[in-house]
């Protein structure tokens, strides 16, 4: 499960996240922050900490340096 999750993300980063124009608030960027979560902690709590991180990538949140 966790390599099919870790591929999804990857397949996204490298596909799908080039044709959106850069404006993430914090690094590292929110798919690398989710690749990595879920790497630490496994796929359940990866993508609830990095479901959490995207929600707080907004204006409302001042950004910058955002490890898992």
């Amino acid at each position: 499960m966790k390599s099919i999750v870790l591929i999804f993300l990857k397949f996204w980063q490298k596909f799908i996240s080039p044709l959106y124009p850069s404006s993430c608030r914090y690094y590292p960027t929110c798919s690398t922050y989710a690749i990595m979560a879920v790497e630490k902690y496994g796929v359940l709590k990866g993508l609830i900490k990095a479901f959490f991180r995207v929600l707080r990538c907004n204006p409302f949140f001042k950004g910058g340096v955002d490890y898992p």
